[in-house]
């Protein structure tokens, strides 16, 4: 790969490791976890920064974070406290190595324009590590925060946010977009970004019209899972999306990690923070606000599995020794998926057990390189 700057490296997505690791929604505090327990993620940027090392120097692929305006209510109102995501990678930039950052960017609140500039200097700041997480919202109160009406067709509004993003890093001369959602004259922006054509997109779907996007748009599907026997649906439906579009669209998923070094010690665990200490009433919150206006999960989850919002924001667990942990990972990987993104309850006092303990397992297994 070439670029203004002459060579880059390959980015980390596109590495040798056959199933990628991340770390997802260090960004926020409580990270996916809706729980009162004190040592419960604070996000103090001393923490992230240490935790962001581990994983750099540890050899994961990723810091993956979430995109958050306000909080979820309840007695902790977990990710009120969160960091905007193109200034959090791009300070990662220069405190990291290797690994992968990605911005995850609302599409009605940040415009397109923007959005390309600050994405091109976080890939120039990472000598070509960015990436990008498009979404397109789903809580209204975040779009009441910017005093903006959610749209029933946010997908067909992020189709032309990326065709414009597109255009303003291929295009020789400036040019003028007349669409449904944006009206823009004499548009053009430098530096374009070290990756070319443009950073890797991610983009996390599960109705159909958000694959559909996801189809077009991303070079990774993000998507959620119930049950490993269960799993291949959404990779089947995504490879299908896919070849309509000529193009080979790889599929992740979320899992929240508990690990320790014996079965019943992470099995304790799990349930003294996910249930005794859960904050129901942030909880009940976030689960009817999910429910009714994102299509993250199918609609069972919502009915049959309150303990994984609690845990890790409905995804799927990993609990356990780092053997049963490790084994786990390699049945997802079994079925299909390129990786997974990660959250921990404390991911500064739990990334190094989960390092040094499982990562070596799964190259055993031939997972992974590092």
């Amino acid at each position: 790969m070439t670029s203004e700057a002459g060579a880059i490296a390959a980015h980390p997505m596109r590495g040798p490791n056959k199933f990628k690791l991340g770390v997802f929604s260090m960004n926020a505090d409580g990270g996916l976890a809706l729980t009162k327990v004190p040592e419960r993620w604070s996000a103090k940027w001393e923490d992230v920064a240490a935790a962001a090392r581990m994983a750099d120097e540890g050899g994961l692929d990723f810091l993956l974070p979430i995109a958050r305006w306000k909080g979820f209510g309840g007695e902790m109102n977990s990710r009120e406290y969160s960091y905007e995501t193109f200034t959090f990678a791009a300070a990662l930039a220069g405190i990291t190595k290797r690994i992968a950052l990605f911005s995850t960017v609302h599409v009605p609140m940040v415009h397109p324009v923007f959005a390309a500039k600050a994405l091109a200097t976080v890939d120039h700041a990472s000598n070509g590590r960015a990436g990008l997480n498009i979404v397109c919202g789903w809580n209204p109160e975040e779009f009441d925060l910017f005093g903006l009406e959610m749209i029933e067709n946010r997908y067909d509004q992020g189709l032309e946010w990326f065709d414009i993003i597109q255009r303003i890093y291929t295009a020789d001369e400036p040019f003028d977009y007349e669409g449904e959602y944006y009206s823009l004259r004499n548009v053009s922006g430098k530096p374009r970004p070290l990756q070319q054509p443009r950073p890797i997109t991610l983009n996390a779907a599960f109705s159909p019209p958000g694959r559909d996007f996801a189809a077009k748009a991303a070079d990774y599907l993000f998507t959620t899972f119930n049950e490993i026997d269960k799993a291949h649906e959404p990779l089947d439906d995504m490879k299908k999306r896919g070849a309509e579009q000529g193009r080979d669209v790889g599929v992740f998923t979320t899992c929240y990690v508990v690990c320790r070094p014996t079965q019943a010690e992470a099995e304790d665990y799990y349930d003294y923070y996910s249930r005794q200490m859960a904050d129901e009433e942030s909880l009940d919150i976030y689960m009817a606000g999910k429910s009714k206006f994102s299509s993250s999960h199918d609609p069972e989850t919502y009915k049959l599995y309150r303990q994984r919002f609690a845990a890790g924001g409905g995804s799927y667990p990993l609990v356990g020794t780092p053997e049963t942990i490790a084994a786990e990972i390699e049945k997802i990987a079994g079925v299909g998926f390129a990786g997974t993104a990660l959250s921990f309850v404390n991911y500064r006092n739990e990334l190094p057990f989960f390092i040094d303990k499982v990562l070596p397992l799964l190259r055993e297994a031939g997972l992974r390189e590092s």
